[in-house]
């Protein structure tokens, strides 16, 4: 593959595998500690990483995939907390551009898609909005109709190399639900060990953690599946590219 149709930033594994097993002629690359992987949706090249929580991961990640990849369109995919309650959890969401929480700065994304008949906005914070409370706040400071913690790192990055960049996100939690306080820890950037060890810490001194656990695993199960679909289905609207073999 000379040139990437399209290169895709997620966060963590649980985002990209689901996407991962529809993908045809899969090659692996490291380079600087990331794994990078290739190859083929709906015909037209792919080139994917998961680069680890968090705008400083996101960012680095991007710039990497950009120079081994050369993607003509950078898209940051995952899982996003909903603020405007009109977004149940599980949907998928298409934002037209990504702000910070103080609004300083917004930028647009590609291939937006008009949700409940309008544009929807990101907002890209540094940490997890964890109650209905912390979501109303965020919601009342950005304007934002749903937060994560990378998008606004990887647009940032992709118009800094002139490229355009899109958000694909499945809306995980909605505006209305409390979180597991055990998630901000396992949210951090660390390696899986650590975060397993986190893990086994928190159900060690909190039982219930485990069911708590479980559940947000077999969501996230179901929300990757979706994900995929959303890709697959961006993928399939892409120009073809000649340098590409399906």
């Amino acid at each position: 593959m000379n040139q990437a149709a399209l290169g895709i930033v997620f966060a963590v594994p649980i985002e990209a595998d689901a996407f991962a097993r529809r993908a045809a002629g899969v090659a692996e690359f490291e380079a600087e500690g990331l794994v990078f992987r290739e190859g083929h949706v709906a015909g037209r090249g792919v080139a994917w990483c998961v680069a680890g929580v968090g705008r400083e991961a996101a960012a680095r990640a991007t710039r990497r995939l950009i120079l081994g990849h050369r993607p003509r369109l950078v898209v940051s995919a995952g899982f996003a907390g909903g603020l405007d309650h009109d977004l149940v959890r599980g949907s998928l969401i298409h934002a037209a551009q990504v702000t910070l929480p103080d609004r300083s700065t917004q930028l647009c994304l590609a291939h937006a898609a008009p949700a409940n008949g309008r544009d929807l906005t990101l907002v890209t914070t540094d940490h997890i909005a964890m109650t209905p409370a912390e979501k109303a706040d965020l919601r009342a400071a950005s304007g934002a109709d749903a937060v994560d913690m990378e998008t606004f790192a990887v647009a940032e990055v992709a118009a800094a190399k002139g490229l355009p960049c899109g958000s694909l996100r499945v809306i995980s939690d909605d505006a209305g639900q409390t979180l597991p306080t055990e998630v901000a820890m396992l949210a951090r950037p660390q390696s899986a060990m650590r975060r397993l060890g986190a893990a086994l810490g928190a159900i060690g001194r909190r039982p219930r953690a485990a069911a708590d656990f479980w559940r947000l695993w077999e969501h996230a199960v179901v929300d990757g599946r979706t994900l995929a679909t959303g890709l697959i289905d961006l993928c399939g609207s892409l120009p073809e590219s000649r340098s590409v073999t399906p």
